[in-house]
């Protein structure tokens, strides 16, 4: 591995959902960037696996890579499948839950 990427192959094709794995009773996260502008996260969600109520700075793009999330932004549920993307606007709170195992990819622009 070689420029600003970590914890990935790079210069070869690659299914994001299998670079990270599901662990019973967590949420697993992997970076693959992290700097001043920009954040790439996958996340391996188990089912009722969540991460609580929180506000990032910067405007955060998810995609699910696998599986059904509900990602409650400033109070108002949204349910994301597999193939589906919201934004979590900056500075709004939002949670996110497993409604089944599930993978996404976070984007976050600061």
């Amino acid at each position: 591995m070689t420029g600003k990427m970590k914890n990935i192959d790079t210069s070869e094709i690659l299914k994001l959902e299998d670079q990270v794995e599901y662990q019973a009773g967590q949420v697993v996260s992997k970076t693959l960037v992290q700097n001043g502008a920009v954040s790439l996260t996958l996340f391996a969600f188990e089912k009722d696996e969540e991460i609580s109520t929180h506000a990032s700075g910067g405007d955060a793009l998810v995609t699910v890579l696998e599986g059904t999330g509900r990602f409650t932004i400033d109070g108002v549920p949204f349910i994301v499948q597999s193939g589906e993307s919201i934004v979590m606007p900056a500075n709004i709170p939002h949670a996110v839950y497993g409604e089944e195992r599930f993978k996404m990819l976070l984007t976050v622009i600061f």
